[in-house]
């Protein structure tokens, strides 16, 4: 007899259809729930327009007129829209299960006595002061945020990260019992899966090819990453280097840097440029300065690329150190990162190695279908009291 499939209500802040949001994340997490866990039935984007539309404006003038900043995403105001929103929505579904990923302020107010669980890639603890956007913040506003996070993460029946530093921060600092805290890593954010044969052939060639990912060229250390090729360069190694996903600063220019802003890949041209940047790189370079996870490594990861980056936030649940890649300290400059990357590229066997562990890490942890086995098996503590 089949195994009866669960009704879930997967509910986000945006559309989880498009691959731009949140990298892709909310999309890949919906197919792969899909595919291995129920039925899903998509909720959102759901946006109260005047909570949204009061949130900006204060947090706007806020930062013009006092330069601080006014957290509203984390606000009592936005936390009883959101339930007041999704009232009409559940009221007469029989879901068996509500899954919301990465915006907990669905939570707090939301009346309902279906079994919750919220997928994070962090806490707000760990983000506060660490991100950009949770900078600077007014202590209201800090302790409003946190009070947020606290009142979602004890109602949420089931929580879910992708690193060991999310989970940590769920369950010391904020107190949650920590048989309800899984960490399962997040997977690839891709349509097309290069077959093994062809990763494990690839061979380094007289240039050797950096690739930089992001949206944010300072965030993600994109001038680390500069510094980095125009070390290799200066060493004697041919290096050229892409950027995919921003346009850096004016100064950061050269003959062998080839930028490419955008990538649509809700688009098939978008899709086969993107898998034909991973195909013929030799590294992924991504001197991240704040990271909660980095669903690029697990994409590197599956075209057999290593991983050069920062050892900060969770990205040591997504990067193993010599298996697909390696890690160094925040205080790490572009000559450091260059030495790491030229030691790797004159060594052929420890480079074959580095493709053939990242491949394999993919195979068997940083993929969709392995994240929704565990989380299958996770939600299994919730079925059992129902």
């Amino acid at each position: 007899m089949a195994e009866k499939r669960i009704k879930i209500a997967y509910i986000t802040s945006i559309d989880a259809r498009n691959k731009h949001s949140w990298s892709g994340t909310h999309y890949y997490i919906w197919n792969a729930l899909q595919k291995k866990v129920g039925d899903i039935e998509l909720i959102g984007p759901v946006q109260p327009f005047f909570a949204l539309w009061i949130g900006r404006i204060a947090t706007g003038l806020s930062q013009k007129i006092f330069h601080k900043r006014y957290n509203y995403r984390h606000s009592r105001i936005l936390a009883k829209a959101y339930a007041k929103a999704l009232k009409k929505q559940l009221l007469n579904n029989s879901y068996d299960l509500i899954v919301i990923p990465a915006t907990s302020t669905f939570i707090p107010y939301l009346k309902t006595d279906i079994p919750i669980v919220y997928i994070g890639d962090s806490t707000v603890r760990n983000t506060m002061d660490y991100y950009p956007a949770l900078t600077n913040l007014y202590d209201f506003s800090k302790k409003e945020t946190l009070a947020i996070e606290t009142d979602a993460l004890h109602k949420s029946s089931l929580l879910t990260y992708p690193s060991k530093w999310a989970s940590d921060s769920a369950i010391n600092d904020f107190k949650v019992q920590a048989s309800k805290v899984f960490t399962i890593p997040f997977g690839a954010n891709i349509d097309y899966v290069p077959a093994k044969e062809r990763v494990l052939s690839k061979r380094l060639t007289e240039v050797c090819k950096l690739l930089f990912l992001g949206v944010d060229w300072a965030r993600k250390g994109g001038a680390i990453a500069f510094d980095t090729f125009i070390e290799l360069n200066n060493m004697g190694i041919d290096t050229h280097l892409t950027v995919c996903g921003c346009v850096p600063p004016e100064k950061f220019r050269h003959p062998k840097l080839t930028i490419i802003p955008f990538l649509d890949k809700n688009k098939k041209e978008g899709k086969e440029k993107f898998d034909d940047m991973f195909l013929h790189s030799d590294f992924l370079i991504l001197p991240t300065r704040s990271e909660c996870f980095g669903v690029a490594f697990c994409e590197a990861s599956a075209f057999g690329l290593p991983s050069i980056t920062t050892d900060t936030g969770g990205v040591s649940s997504a990067v193993t150190e010599g298996k697909n890649g390696f890690l160094l300290p925040l205080s790490a400059s572009g000559k450091d990162y260059a030495q790491v990357i030229a030691d790797i590229y004159t060594n052929k066997e420890q480079y074959y190695s580095l493709v053939k562990e990242s491949r394999n890490l993919f195979e068997t942890i940083l993929n969709w279908d392995k994240w929704a086995e565990d989380f299958k098996e996770a939600i299994k503590s919730i079925q059992s009291k129902s």
